[in-house]
């Protein structure tokens, strides 16, 4: 089996096929991949995956727990106050640097027997004949009977099978700034402070980052792509005074930021395809349905998606079979987080000054109404199959 991408999804799945005794070859574009990234949040379902993998003590001994989302105004009004106990005392979040994960899913994929990792492999297509598919690039990789693109959000192979629905590039993103935070100021909580929908500020506790043993914070920042290049050019005070008189804890970290270049602008795609599956070829992550990141699912959706593709491949009695079966298992729980993220979003990144007062005198009473706070904790969760659905169950009981 081929898989193109080593990021999240494709080496989870490498590992896994690898595992139910497949061989596997992943293509991957960079050629000396590194831990790179901000804070992400792992959620029950992505950590489950994990326990599966043998990855997650490892990880979490490199994350810090989270207990809640809270959400505030900039009066101090609480609008959304999520703790996990309250759905089950065993669950809790981890907040994460991204090359922590990348790094474990990495080094596990390059030292499995069955999988043969190749990096600064450029893709330029995929070639199909019967059964058959071939990776091209440099050279033809292949003949697979499989081939797993897992190459991101802005994957160009999409095209090539003709399913794609939807492939668009939000108007917003977000400011990154990954800072040390030795006194563990930020613990226990994703926090957040939302200005009507045009302002969005959060800190994220990430654990300890890839290397290092002083504890980081995550600092975001909501902001339209098309005021990038200007903020670029405006001085930093008057934006980190903005943010101070929002959050005086955060002080120490805006301390570290001297130049705009150390700040990372993130934008998001909104992908949505028809099909995930054409033939013997199949999309799983980011380049099968991309999302912003208000639900916090991004990295978790694709670890699970690698996990019920191996289980459903090895349940079909064909390749056919198994990724008629993958569609079936992962359309509900995939379609309800993009509709709902994509409903969501201009809740809190958007030039509406009626979605953020309507978010503001809304979110509230569902916080305060213990079966929709029930609903909100699941889909923060990752398990929430819809309002009238039940949620997913998950292949273990996490332990704390």
């Amino acid at each position: 089996m081929g898989v193109i991408g080593c990021g999240t999804a494709g080496a989870a799945a490498a590992l896994l096929l690898a595992r139910a005794g497949c061989e596997v070859t992943v293509l991957e574009r960079v050629a000396d991949p590194k831990p790179v990234g901000a804070g992400i949040l792992m959620q029950p379902t992505g950590q489950a995956v994990l326990a599966r993998l043998g990855l997650l003590d490892a990880i979490a001994a490199r994350g810090a727990r989270v207990d809640r989302l809270y959400f505030r105004k900039p009066g101090g009004a609480t609008l959304v106050d999520l703790r996990y106990a309250k759905c089950d005392p065993a669950w809790f979040g981890i907040g994460l640097h991204r090359g922590v994960l990348f790094e474990a899913l990495y080094r596990a994929a390059c030292v499995e027997p069955r999988v043969t990792v190749h990096t600064g492999c450029s893709v330029a297509g995929i070639r199909r004949e019967g059964e058959r598919t071939w990776i091209l690039g440099e050279r033809e990789h292949g003949p697979f009977d499989l081939v797993i693109v897992a190459d991101g959000a802005v994957s160009e192979l999409r095209t090539a099978v003709g399913q794609t629905t939807r492939d668009t590039a939000y108007p917003w993103g977000a400011l990154w700034f990954v800072a040390p935070d030795p006194e563990r100021v930020f613990r226990g909580e994703l926090y957040q402070i939302g200005v009507r929908a045009h302002r969005l500020y959060g800190v994220l506790p990430t654990g300890l980052g890839p290397s290092g043993e002083v504890p980081v914070a995550s600092l975001f920042w909501s902001l339209p792509a098309r005021e990038v290049e200007a903020w670029r050019a405006a001085p930093l005070d008057a934006w980190k005074d903005e943010i101070r008189t929002l959050d005086p804890r955060i002080g120490f970290v805006l301390d570290q930021i001297t130049s705009h270049e150390q700040v990372t602008f993130a934008r998001y795609r909104d992908v949505q395809m028809k099909r995930w599956s054409d033939g013997n070829i199949v999309f799983i992550g980011d380049a099968a349905h991309a999302t912003s990141p208000q639900l916090g699912q991004g990295a978790n959706l694709a670890l699970f998606d690698a996990m019920v593709l191996a289980d459903a491949l090895s349940v079909g009695r064909s390749i056919t079979e198994g990724l008629a079966l993958y569609e079936a298992s992962r359309r509900p729980h995939l379609r309800h987080y993009q509709r709902m993220t994509r409903l969501l979003t201009p809740f809190f990144q958007s030039d509406s000054r009626f979605l953020g007062w309507l978010r503001d005198w809304t979110f509230p009473i569902a916080n305060a109404l213990p079966p929709l706070q029930r609903r909100m904790v699941e889909t923060m969760a990752g398990v929430s199959m819809g309002l009238v659905t039940r949620p997913l169950q998950l292949p273990l009981q996490l332990k704390c």
